[in-house]
C-alpha cells in the first residue's frame, strides 16, 4: 500500500517536479542534491556556483552528497587555503557533510556510512591515500583541504565545528536513526574530544519553512542620538552605541551578517597592526569614546527611511567601509558578552542612498581608498564590469559582480553568470588554460597580468557575452548528461575549449577568430563530440580532479585540437564513423 502523503510533503514534491523541470538536470535526485545543499546552507547564502563545487554526486561519496568547509563564516576553497590561513588569528572552522535523498523517510544506513567515513578520515593518524580505492577522490580531497588548513593553523586559536546534515521528505526519525546519531558523535569526540558535533534531520517540514522564508532585505538601527540628515537625499550621519551596531551586524544565529559585507572590498586582513590598534581602543577602559579613534563606518543603500527620530530603516544596507572595525566589533563582543550591557561608547556611523550603480562604485572607490588595498580587491568595480554587466543583461544573462545580487531577485542559476564564472571561461578561451580555470576557481583573477590581457575596453563587450553565453550553453549541456557530477565539474572548461579550439582549427584563440565564430551554426553534435573526446581522455589519465588540476590533459588535448588543414566536417566524420 502506498503511503499517503502529507501535505508539507505534497506540496514539496510538486515544488520539486516544478523547479527540477525549469533546472537543467535531467535525474530528479541530482536536482534534489542541490536543492538540499542550496537549502541547508541558506544562511550561509552562498552562489550556485560554490554549491555545485561542493557536490559530490557519484559512488564512493561515504554518504556524502555535499561536502563544504567553512573559516569564520566563510567558504574556503582549495586555492585560497594559505591566505585565510595567513589572515586568522583566531579559527571557527566548521564542517559540513549533507547527505539528501528524495525520500519519505530518514534511514539509519547514512548514519552508519558516516560512522565509518568519520573514523577512517577524520583520525589524523590514518593516510588519507590508503582510502583512494574506497572513496572517491574529490571527498578525499576535501578531507585533505580540511587537514591541511587545521595544520596550517597550527599556534593560532582554533575551534571545530562538524554538522552532519541528513535532508530527506520524511516527518518523523526512528529511535534507530537516533541511536546510531550518537554513536557518529561519540566517534568523532574521540578523535576531537574539545570540538562541537551536530547531526541535524531536515524533513518536509523544516523544508516548507525554508523555502518559504526569503532574505531579510530590510534592517532597523537605532541610533543614539538624532542623526544629520544632509540635503534633499535620505542620508545620514549618525552615532551608533557599539553593542547595537554589534547587534545590527549579528544575524538571528550569533553569526557575523555576511551579506552585508559583499560590497566590502577589502577583505579583513586579520590580526595586523591596524586591527590591534582597534582591538586595544575596545578593550581600554578609559573615558574616550570609540569614534573620537575610529573613523567609523560607510553603508549604502537604496532606501533609508527615518522610522523614529532615533531609528532608520534601511533597505538594502551594505557595509562599503569599516569591515576591519567591524569585525573587531563584532569579535570583541562575541568574546566578552558580559561587556554588551555596559557598554556606552558610540561609532559614527555613514548612511548614502546611492543614486545608481555608478554611483555606488565610485562611493566604494573613494571610502577605500585611503589605505593600500590589493587592486584585484576593486575591480568589479572597474567601469570594464559595469559594461560587461549592462551587455549580459541585454542578452538576458545576469553577470553577478554583487554576489547573490539576481539570484536574491529570482534569476535562475542557469540565467546567472558570477564573476568567477565569466573569468574561467575567458582564462580557458583565450589562455588556453582550462587547468587553471579549473585549480583557481576564486583567485584565478588575481594575477595582475591575467587580468589585464582579459578584461579591457580595446576588447570587444560582446567577446564578453558570447564567452559567457557559450560557457553556459557547455554547461547546461554536460549538466543534462549522465557523467557524475564530479567529473562534470573537472571537465567543464575542457569541453568549452575543445569545442572553440576545433571550430577555429587552432589551439591559440584569438579574440578575432572567437568573434568569427557563428554561434547559430553550433550544433549539439560538435558539443557532444567535444565532450566525448575530452572525457575520454580525462578517465584515460585517472579520471580525478588531480588530473583535471594538473597540465598533462590540457597537452593531450592542445594535440587533439591541431586540425589546421583539416575541416571541422571532416573531423566530425570521422569521429561518426
Amino acid at each position: 500500500m502506498t503511503k499517503k502523503l502529507s501535505n508539507n510533503q505534497s506540496l514539496l514534491r510538486g515544488f520539486i517536479e516544478r523547479e527540477f523541470n525549469r533546472s537543467d538536470y535531467t535525474r530528479v535526485s541530482d536536482y534534489f542534491e542541490f536543492f538540499a545543499a542550496d537549502k541547508t546552507l541558506k544562511e550561509d547564502e552562498l552562489s550556485a556556483d560554490d554549491i555545485n563545487l561542493g557536490l559530490m554526486g557519484r559512488s564512493g561519496d561515504g554518504g556524502c552528497d555535499g561536502a563544504y568547509l567553512f573559516c569564520n563564516s566563510e567558504l574556503v576553497h582549495e586555492d585560497e587555503i594559505k591566505s585565510v590561513a595567513d589572515r586568522s588569528r583566531e579559527a571557527q572552522l566548521r564542517v559540513v557533510i549533507i547527505q539528501a535523498k528524495n525520500e519519505l523517510s530518514f534511514n539509519e544506513n547514512v548514519i552508519m556510512k558516516w560512522k565509518t567515513l568519520a573514523s577512517n578520515v577524520l583520525d589524523f593518524d590514518k593516510e588519507l591515500f590508503n582510502f583512494r580505492d574506497r572513496y572517491d577522490s574529490r571527498l578525499i580531497d576535501f578531507f585533505a583541504m580540511f587537514r591541511r588548513l587545521r595544520q596550517d593553523l597550527m599556534g593560532k586559536t582554533v575551534s571545530i565545528s562538524f554538522e552532519f546534515v541528513y535532508v530527506s521528505l520524511g516527518e518523523e526519525v526512528h529511535p534507530n536513526v537516533l541511536a546510531q546519531e550518537a554513536e557518529l558523535k561519540e566517534e568523532i569526540q574521540k578523535l576531537f574530544p574539545e570540538e562541537e558535533v551536530h547531526v541535524r534531520h531536515i524533513g518536509a517540514k523544516e523544508l516548507m519553512t525554508l523555502v518559504n522564508s526569503a532574505p531579510t532585505m530590510k534592517l532597523s538601527l537605532p541610533l543614539a542620538d538624532i542623526p544629520i540628515a544632509l540635503g534633499e537625499r535620505k542620508d545620514y550621519v549618525a552615532l551608533v552605541k557599539l553593542n547595537t551596531y554589534y547587534k545590527f551586524i549579528s544575524d538571528d544565529n550569533g553569526n557575523i551578517r555576511k551579506s552585508i559585507f559583499e560590497s566590502n572590498v577589502r577583505d579583513y586582513q586579520g590580526y595586523n597592526n591596524v586591527n590591534k590598534a582597534i582591538q586595544h581602543t575596545l578593550s581600554a577602559n578609559d573615558k574616550d569614546d570609540f569614534w573620537w579613534l575610529n573613523n567609523g563606518v560607510t553603508i549604502i543603500a537604496s532606501d533609508a527611511i527615518q522610522e523614529t527620530s532615533k531609528r532608520l530603516l534601511i533597505t538594502d544596507p551594505e557595509i562599503v567601509n569599516g569591515l576591519q572595525t567591524s569585525n573587531e566589533i563584532f569579535s570583541f563582543f562575541k568574546n566578552n558578552p558580559d561587556k554588551l550591557d555596559m557598554e556606552y561608547r558610540n561609532i559614527l556611523v555613514r548612511v548614502i542612498v546611492a543614486e545608481s550603480e555608478s554611483s555606488r562604485d565610485k562611493i566604494i572607490l573613494a571610502t577605500n581608498s585611503q589605505t593600500s588595498i590589493p587592486a584585484v580587491a576593486l575591480r568589479t568595480t572597474d567601469a570594464i564590469h559595469r559594461n560587461i554587466e549592462m551587455c549580459l543583461k541585454y542578452h538576458g544573462l545576469y553577470y553577478d559582480r554583487r554576489k547573490n545580487y539576481y539570484r536574491n531577485q529570482g534569476k535562475r542559476p542557469s540565467e546567472i553568470v558570477s564573476v568567477a564564472f565569466l573569468g574561467q571561461c575567458l582564462m580557458s578561451i583565450f589562455k588556453s588554460a582550462p587547468n587553471t580555470a579549473r585549480a583557481r576557481p576564486s583567485t584565478l583573477l588575481n594575477d595582475d597580468n591575467h587580468y589585464e590581457a582579459l578584461y579591457s575596453n580595446d576588447i570587444g563587450i560582446q567577446v564578453y557575452w558570447r564567452s559567457a553565453e557559450l560557457g553556459k550553453r557547455v554547461e547546461r549541456f554536460i549538466k543534462g548528461s549522465d557523467l557524475p557530477r564530479g567529473d562534470q565539474n573537472d571537465i567543464l572548461f575542457y569541453v568549452l575549449y575543445f569545442l572553440v579550439a576545433s571550430i577555429c582549427q587552432k589551439t591559440d584563440i584569438t579574440f578575432a577568430d572567437f568573434m568569427n565564430i557563428d554561434f547559430s551554426a553550433i550544433e549539439d553534435e560538435q558539443i557532444q563530440s567535444a565532450l566525448d573526446q575530452v572525457y575520454n581522455l580525462y578517465r584515460d589519465m585517472g579520471g580525478n580532479s588531480k588530473v583535471a588540476k594538473g597540465s598533462k590533459l590540457i597537452l593531450s588535448i592542445s594535440r587533439e585540437t591541431k586540425f589546421f588543414g583539416v575541416t571541422l566536417s571532416e573531423i566530425l566524420e570521422k569521429i561518426r564513423y
